[in-house]
C-alpha cells in the first residue's frame, strides 16, 4: 500500500504524509476509510512507530485524517477541498523550486521543456475516464 524511499533526502514520515494526501486526493483512500493502525503500518514499513505517529499526527493537524480513541485513524468526509489545500502547497513548492531553478542557472526556456516533458510523462501514466 505504502512504498517508502529509504535513500531519499525527504524525512520518512514526510514522505508517508505526502503519500497518504496523494491517496487522498486521487480517491485511492475514501471518507471515512480506515488507515492501518500505527503498529501494523510500521511492522509492514520497517519504520519506528514514533515515525508512523508523527506522520498521522500531522495529517490530522492539517485535516486530512482524524482520530477515534480505541479505534484507529480514518480518512476525513469532512475536508472541504483537499485538492485545494494540496494545490496551495503545491504552489508554494513550486515557487520556491522555480525560483532555485532561475538561480541555478536554468533559463525559462529549459524549466518549460522540463515542464512539457513531465506533463507528458502524466499523460501516459493516467488512465483518462
Amino acid at each position: 500500500m505504502f512504498e517508502l524511499d529509504v535513500r531519499s533526502r525527504k524525512a520518512i514520515y514526510e514522505q508517508l504524509v505526502d503519500k497518504v494526501k496523494e491517496m487522498i486526493v486521487y480517491g485511492i483512500l475514501k471518507p471515512d476509510e480506515q488507515l492501518p493502525s500505527v503498529r501494523s503500518l510500521s511492522t509492514q514499513l520497517t519504520v519506528n512507530p514514533n515515525t508512523i505517529q508523527k506522520a498521522y499526527r500531522e495529517l490530522e493537524r492539517e485535516g486530512y485524517i482524524y482520530s477515534l480513541q480505541g479505534k484507529g485513524s480514518f480518512v476525513s468526509s469532512s475536508v472541504e477541498h483537499p485538492k485545494e489545500a494540496m494545490k496551495d502547497e503545491i504552489r508554494d513548492s513550486l515557487v520556491k523550486l522555480i525560483a532555485e531553478a532561475s538561480f541555478s542557472g536554468l533559463t525559462k526556456a529549459e524549466m518549460t521543456l522540463l515542464f512539457e516533458e513531465a506533463m507528458a510523462r502524466i499523460e501516459k501514466e493516467v488512465p483518462h475516464d
